[in-house]
């Protein structure tokens, strides 16, 4: 089995987990490739993660937003990810570095079952027709503002059909995965995994009047800058990758085409994980009187 790993060497705890990686890889059939960032963490040299060898998985090593990097590589397309947790919440993956040598039993035996899980793809469309295609994203595609504290304006549409004129800090566009993360802190509803839906929110927006949309998820979301208050604006990809946009471009922001599979161990559901990792519900503090 081809394992590619991926991880934010930013963790101290990450290469004694590597160490204990190699060392169990060899009797559980893995053959290990690492990124380009873990040269150094490995206790001998691992062969490149350069795309030229198909992978059978995908190990990342970090919170989410280490998951969320590693899916978006391309030699990630429909390769199961298996998420070990090094940071706070950790709300995408399913291995600790407690659990990790049973995870990897797990992995080398098949005994695990698979999430798909939708992913967006955004193109920038120019005034001239011309499209530049953004970066793949599992959580979401948002159209912001930069620099200054200002707002900015924003027409939304779901296919050719007009929602309504915006101004806000941004607007969030959520696959049911985002919607736990920068669309929740933003006043967004949850959607459970498997729901065929998106989320458009608005960030911030300088009216009472607006409030989160639930939309097909076989639709396309358009923003478009509306002037006066286009100056410094960016679409970002799961808050990673960022392009400035011009006065007169616009974001078209569709389901893509692959899915991102993500490996679960145990018999831990989505609410049983909202509840231990995001405290829903928690009224633990509450005397009962």
């Amino acid at each position: 089995m081809k394992v590619g790993v991926v991880g934010n060497p930013r963790y101290r705890d990450l290469r004694g987990l590597l160490a204990q990686l190699a060392a169990a890889a060899p009797a559980k059939g893995l053959a290990l490739y690492g990124e380009a960032a873990l040269d150094g963490q490995w206790p001998s040299p691992v062969p490149p993660l350069d795309g030229a060898v198909p992978l059978d998985l995908l190990i990342t090593f970090g919170g989410d937003g280490t998951l969320l990097r590693g899916a978006r590589l391309p030699v990630a397309r429909d390769v199961p990810i298996l998420g070990v947790n090094l940071g706070r919440v950790g709300f995408l993956t399913t291995a600790t570095p407690e659990t990790l040598a049973a995870a990897l039993t797990a992995v080398a035996g098949g005994t695990y079952e698979l999430e798909e899980r939708r992913a967006l793809e955004s193109v920038i469309v120019g005034r001239t027709g011309d499209a530049r295609p953004a970066s793949i994203a599992l959580n979401d595609v948002v159209v912001h503002k930069a620099g200054v504290a200002r707002v900015i304006g924003l027409r939304v549409l779901l296919d050719e059909d007009e929602i309504g004129r915006y101004s806000a800090d941004g607007i969030i566009v959520a696959t049911p995965t985002g919607s736990t993360a920068y669309s929740l802190s933003a006043g967004g509803p949850v959607v459970v995994p498997g729901v065929d839906a998106l989320v458009v929110t608005a960030i911030c927006p300088h009216t009472l009047a607006v409030r989160p949309i639930v939309v097909p998820g076989s639709a396309t979301v358009t923003l478009e800058l509306v002037p006066p208050f286009t100056d410094e604006a960016l679409v970002s990809s799961d808050g990673q990758v960022a392009t400035t946009l011009q006065h007169d471009d616009r974001v078209r922001v569709r389901r893509a085409e692959t899915c991102v599979r993500l490996i679960r161990i145990g018999k831990e559901g989505f609410f049983t994980r909202m509840r231990r990792k995001l405290q829903w519900g928690d009224l633990t503090d509450r005397e009962r009187r």
